[in-house]
């Protein structure tokens, strides 16, 4: 075992050792604001309910984030503390472990929502949510302090690409033809489960296959907008989070498992299936109920800016 190796699980142990089931409990619900069902209930309420268009941004820039952080665990292949000392984790996880993809997430989308406030205490509230989501990752022992720090430093970069990059390349793709982004989309989709399909890939090339597809369709030939009383802006959430959780949660356990035949294929239909719901499908029940403000535009002019 390296050095660094040790030193690291000597950290863990000895802040384990300060803690109890309090604290136990208090970081697994800090972690989970970094897991992925946790994503599932915040991107639908900023999409539908606050802002579609900033919503929108924020779900792509969480996809790219998550394949750049799979991408790097799958170079460097670094071990969890787990693997090393058996029995140091207080919750299950799986995949290489260098950089952490919590860590890095949190900056990003914190960071971004930080920005999206223009307040101080939104930052505060932010990097209070950062922190904690990388020692939670610590302390539960999932994670080396050392896949924290990386987390944090490549998610710190990620989120100055974010300001200065994500919106020109948004503008430029908005000027695309519809049968060209379909083509593009399906595209890249195929390439990056060509690289190596594991199954939390898998995961965000279908969600971003099948949300492009139905924010696509909408873009081109309906006007989506967040606009509305408060009260039927609330209402749009559970009836669509219904959906989304029998989508999430239902095919989960009708779909085969993992290590049986036809798994990933399954898996990427089911992941599939949430994003063009959550892109397409939930704004058109909303319309028909008379909850969203949803109108025709000119087809020739019909780009999806944000």
């Amino acid at each position: 075992m390296s050095q660094i190796y040790s030193w690291g699980i000597q950290f863990i142990q000895g802040m384990q050792a300060l803690g109890g089931p309090v604290l136990d409990g208090f970081f697994k619900g800090i972690t989970f604001l970094g897991d992925e069902e946790f994503y599932l209930l915040l991107f639908p309420l900023l999409f539908w309910c606050l802002d579609t268009k900033f919503g929108a941004k924020l779900v792509y820039v969480l996809l790219i984030t998550g394949l750049i952080n799979y991408g790097l665990k799958d170079l460097f292949t670094q071990p969890r503390p787990f693997v090393l000392q058996p029995g140091i984790n207080l919750i299950e996880a799986t995949g290489y472990g260098l950089p952490s993809g919590h860590s890095q997430s949190a900056v990003v989308i914190w960071g971004a929502l930080a920005l999206r406030t223009k307040k101080i205490w939104g930052w505060i509230v932010a990097v209070l949510v950062m922190l904690l989501i990388g020692v939670s990752r610590i302390y539960l022992g999932v994670h080396f302090p050392t896949d924290v720090l990386a987390g944090w430093a490549i998610g710190a970069v990620l989120l100055t690409l974010v300001v200065w990059v994500v919106p020109g390349i948004i503008r430029r793709a908005g000027r695309i033809s519809l049968i060209l982004s379909l083509i593009l989309i399906s595209g890249v989709t195929a390439a990056v489960l060509g690289l190596n399909p594991s199954k939390d890939l898998v995961s965000v090339v279908a969600i971003f296959w099948g949300f492009s597809h139905g924010l696509l369709f909408l873009s081109r030939f309906l006007s989506l907008s967040c606009s509305g009383n408060w009260g039927k802006r609330i209402a749009r959430y559970p009836i669509g989070l219904l959906v989304t959780l029998a989508l999430y949660l239902g095919l989960k356990t009708l779909f085969p498992e993992e290590g049986e035949k036809l798994y990933l294929l399954f898996r990427f239909i089911r992941y599939a299936l949430l994003g063009l719901w959550i892109g397409l499908g939930a704004p058109l029940v909303f319309r028909l109920l008379r909850l969203i403000e949803i109108d025709p535009v000119d087809r020739t002019n019909s780009n999806f800016s944000v």
